[in-house]
């Protein structure tokens, strides 16, 4: 089963991102230097983040569950760095408006 998921952190800030296998302990790739710019040390000794299924599919080819999760990232603009953490595609400042 493919699903794309979105995981928010205590911030509000998201990410978006595929698991192939729908693992219940897969958390994605986010950048670990990136998002830990965010979090004091304090903040880091404990916190809940939520992991959401946003799409699945038991058919799905990957080119389909690739394009979904572009999509979704689009959608949710978590490629804009003060909405969330995905770095791909590449977001551009005329995309807030």
């Amino acid at each position: 089963m493919y699903v794309v998921y979105r995981i928010t952190y205590p911030n509000g800030k998201i990410y978006i991102g595929q698991d192939r296998t729908n693992s219940i302990n897969y958390f994605g790739s986010a950048s670990d230097d990136l998002i830990a710019r965010d979090f004091s040390e304090e903040q880091r000794k404990s916190f809940t983040v939520t992991r959401d299924i946003l799409w699945k599919s038991e058919t799905a080819s990957r080119s389909d569950l690739n394009q979904k999760e572009v999509e979704l990232i689009l959608q949710y603009r978590s490629n804009d760095p003060q909405i969330g953490y995905n770095q791909f595609p590449r977001f551009k400042v005329s995309d807030r408006d």
